[in-house]
């Protein structure tokens, strides 16, 4: 059991995507040309690609737009120059940040994110200076009114499949994987039309930080603003007690 209930946040961040579709929509995109440059272009051999296709509808974005994204990745492959950096860092009151990227240009990203920490009176670190506070996972979230099923049956089906953890908010169920085993779990889910919230690998923080300071506050949500506008920045992760 986690503690800690992530559906309040992942409603808060789809929120801000249905406002701001072209942003989620260029993350996705870009996810699905590196999935199909890795894995060729047809879902059923490409566990990669059936992932981002997920996060693509669990984000509504339309099937067309998807199946768009997916012919014109394949033929591109060659093409296809974008890669994944993450950097790390601290915001005001010391609350830690990650960021992953995917690029085409890291000199340019590299600098837009320097810039959105420096700006929040933050600072970007050397690698691994905040990441051993996190642990990576795959983290399903479903929303207790679209799921039919028992929560015990649900738990049971979730560990048969892999998982490492199932806990019961008041309106929400999270399940934790190991990332290898994310995609397993996730299928099978899907196998049995469980509707999911959310469905990704993420960085869950060990432990939470509490900010009080309302300067703090304002400066890390600009850090944060920043980095949301940035149309390289796929996902950021900070262990922020919401």
């Amino acid at each position: 059991m986690s503690g800690h209930s992530k559906f309040a946040n992942i409603k808060h961040k789809k929120e801000k995507n249905d406002a701001a579709k072209g942003k989620i929509f260029t993350i996705i995109g870009r996810e699905l040309a590196v999935a199909v440059k890795e894995g060729g272009p047809d879902p059923a051999n490409n566990s990669r690609l059936r992932d981002v296709i997920a996060k693509a509808k669990a984000n509504n974005m339309p099937n067309d737009t998807i199946d768009r994204g997916i012919k014109k990745a394949a033929g591109e492959m060659g093409n296809v120059n974008y890669e994944y950096v993450t950097y790390e860092g601290y915001g005001p009151g010391g609350i830690a940040i990650i960021v992953e990227a995917l690029t085409d240009n890291k000199n340019r990203t590299y600098s837009n994110v320097r810039n959105a920490f420096t700006k929040g009176s933050g600072t970007i670190g050397t690698q691994g200076c905040v990441s051993y506070m996190f642990d990576k996972k795959g983290q399903i979230i479903i929303d207790r009114e679209e799921c039919d099923m028992e929560p015990d049956d649900l738990m049971m089906m979730a560990l048969d499949a892999g998982a490492e953890d199932f806990s019961e908010e008041e309106d929400s169920f999270e399940i934790l994987t190991d990332p290898d085993d994310f995609s397993q779990v996730r299928q099978a889910l899907e196998d049995e039309g469980i509707v999911m919230a959310s469905a990704e690998i993420t960085m869950i923080p060990q432990t939470y930080v509490s900010l009080t300071d309302e300067t703090d506050i304002r400066q890390l949500n600009r850090t944060l603003d920043l980095l949301d506008d940035d149309d390289d920045v796929q996902a950021v992760y900070t262990n922020l007690e919401e």
